[in-house]
């Protein structure tokens, strides 16, 4: 990026607009794969508890808070600077969902049932539609809520899930 801001002074002090404003559009365009990245890492975290969550019927603290912690982080990336638009659309997450939870195969073999299972294993027992269901549904919740509000909306539909009810009784 440090080439492009250099390119794009020069193309200014030159005259050359055309250039800059070419410039400018690729610079956009690698902030926003950036912002992309980040959310995908944060998505593939969720799907891995959300597996586990699944394989294994029950939920941890440890899970809970990772799982809301990637919702609300993937909420603040998502937003733009002008706070009335998102990077990623409320009907566009499915292909996001869909490589993320093949990317989170393997991380959570390590995990589910003490990493008795190995990737290949594990990819045969996961019910991939159910997991991005519940994954779009917790990112639905994103567009609905603040992030003052989001957390506990969470909490509230994590203790939904297989085990939740016994986590959140404690």
């Amino acid at each position: 990026m440090t080439q492009e801001l250099l390119d794009l002074r020069l193309s200014i002090l030159g005259g050359r607009y055309e250039d800059a404003l070419e410039l400018v559009d690729e610079l956009e365009e690698m902030s926003k794969q950036a912002i992309l990245r980040n959310i995908e890492s944060f998505l593939i975290r969720l799907m891995v508890h959300l597996i586990k969550n699944q394989l294994e019927q029950r939920l941890t603290n440890s899970w809970v808070a990772s799982i809301s912690d990637s919702i609300l982080r993937i909420q603040k990336l998502n937003l733009k600077a002008n706070k009335t638009s998102h990077y990623v659309n409320v009907d566009e997450w499915l292909p996001l969902l869909e490589e993320s939870i093949e990317a989170a195969i393997a991380p959570a073999s390590i995990e589910v049932f003490g990493g008795r299972l190995n990737a290949f294993q594990l990819s045969k027992q996961v019910e991939r539609n159910s997991v991005i269901t519940v994954a779009q549904s917790l990112l639905e919740l994103t567009y609905q809520y603040s992030g003052k509000e989001l957390p506990a909306i969470i909490i509230a539909r994590l203790a939904e899930l297989p085990g939740g009810q016994e986590w959140y009784e404690g």
